[in-house]
């Protein structure tokens, strides 16, 4: 084949790529070039990334969080705070663990929340009856399907728990509430196995069947098509929960959702057991990066930084400083390049609109990587005005001393007032109090070239 021929093959493939992407992944509307919105899912009549539910655990799963001792009132007060925030559920302990877990499930479910009260149980008709006598709207039924869990938790076979699941779930549909059937342990499971099980609970009329990746090992891609695979299976709802010991469980909870999946498993900072599961405010920051309207319109979003502040206290850790949008460092921006962008138009460096969450963005001016651009904006804040020229040699002056040694706001703060200064009095005074070597080196530091001209 001549070479000629060969590019224009290359050309052709080219061609269709493009346009496949831009036809699906873009879209060819207007209103999908939302500046903060570049993350638009590809269009697909499966995927619920535009119409999914929370299932917030917080109460639950984060109850197995190794810092976590939630007593009555506490357990309220996170309650009624995830029912502000807008959770569609929230999930209880199985009230069989322990008798103030029982008493705890009955308080809440008197509270009148808009938010589904569920409880986890194991799948035991002991557990269902009491579980279904706290007043709870839905019960979510969980048994271990892999041959590890088989073997060393409960020791029944696939037969075994088809039959008693199906038995629960009569009686909890009997009683006028929801039922949710789970697998555990879903992805180190038979996969005939799982479908078998998973079509024996739907044809008895269950809400909703759960995948659970119990020990965090799924990747996105796996997700995916255990997801699309049982989207063909059953009619009811499909509920997902992703631990994060290997890092995926945000990733693999959206996968799960552009699979087909409705519902997904949450906790506030994302604790539970070991490294906990899907966190809250990460989904959201997924989530309204894709389908904002959505989000937007059916959470108040500005009220999870109050939320993870009361769970942090609660279970007594600091919440992360690169923490899905609460972090202090979340829409923080230093070099001068990005900063020079971001005073132009956010969106440059910032996929999430921090206003959204009632958050603000900051620009870090005080350190050797600032730009002009970042300290004529703070001069301005300052109420000080100055030629482009003028701003460039105080960023100069401010990245010398920078090179030396930390600096503060206040320092930075410092030489721009001071340089002002000099400038209106035509004088040359010293812009900081320095020691002598420091003196020196600053010096030395504003007699280097560079830094001039930087953004």
């Amino acid at each position: 084949m001549s070479g000629a021929s060969d590019m224009s093959q290359v050309r052709d493939l080219t061609k269709r790529s493009v346009y496949f992407l831009t036809s699906t992944a873009l879209g060819s509307s207007p209103a999908n070039r939302n500046p903060y919105g570049h993350g638009n899912a590809v269009s697909d009549f499966l995927s619920n990334v535009s119409r999914f539910k929370i299932i917030e655990s917080t109460l639950r799963e984060g109850e197995q969080f190794a810092n976590a001792f939630f007593d009555t009132q506490k357990k309220i007060e996170i309650a009624r705070a995830l029912d502000e925030f807008g959770v569609d559920y929230i999930e209880l302990t199985n009230p069989c663990a322990s008798e103030q877990s029982r008493l705890d499930c009955e308080a809440i479910c008197k509270l009148g929340l808009k938010a589904k009260i569920l409880t986890h149980i194991r799948c035991h008709m002991d557990d269902a009856r009491i579980a279904v006598a706290t007043g709870v709207d839905g019960v979510d039924v969980m048994i271990g399907t892999s041959s590890l869990m088989r073997q060393h938790s409960h020791g029944k076979d696939i037969e075994y728990i088809k039959k008693t699941a199906i038995e629960v779930i009569n009686f909890v549909k009997s009683q006028g509430i929801e039922v949710r059937f789970s697998t555990e342990d879903s992805f180190r499971s038979d996969l005939v196995d799982l479908l078998s099980i998973y079509s024996a609970v739907d044809q008895v009329g269950v809400n909703r069947v759960g995948v659970a990746d119990t020990i965090g090992c799924a990747s996105p891609r796996q997700v995916y098509e255990l997801i699309r695979v049982l989207r063909g299976v059953v009619s009811c709802d499909i509920e997902t929960h992703f631990h994060d010991d290997a890092g995926c469980a945000i990733a693999n909870a959206y996968c799960a959702l552009e699979a087909g999946a409705t519902h997904i498993d949450t906790s506030v900072l994302g604790i539970g057991e070991r490294n906990g599961i899907t966190p809250l405010g990460g989904l959201m920051a997924r989530m309204v990066a894709t389908h904002p309207e959505y989000v937007k319109s059916k959470y108040r979003l500005e009220k999870i930084k109050d939320l993870e502040d009361l769970v942090a206290e609660a279970v007594q850790i600091n919440i992360p400083f690169n923490n899905y949008i609460t972090g202090f460092c979340a829409f923080t921006h230093k070099a001068g390049i990005h900063a020079k962008a971001i005073l132009n138009d956010p969106s440059t460096y910032e996929i999430i609109n921090p206003a959204d969450f009632g958050m603000t963005r900051y620009v870090h001016f005080a350190s050797r990587l600032t730009g002009w651009n970042a300290i004529r904006s703070r001069a301005q804040q300052l109420n000080i005005s100055m030629t482009d020229k003028q701003y460039k040699e105080c960023t100069h002056k401010i990245k010398a001393l920078a090179d030396i040694r930390p600096i503060a706001i206040d320092d930075a703060d410092s030489i721009i007032r001071a340089y002002y200064r000099n400038i209106q009095s035509g004088e040359n005074n010293p812009l900081m109090d320095l020691t002598a070597e420091e003196a020196a080196q600053f010096a030395m530091k504003e007699k280097e070239p560079g830094g001039l001209t930087s953004a």
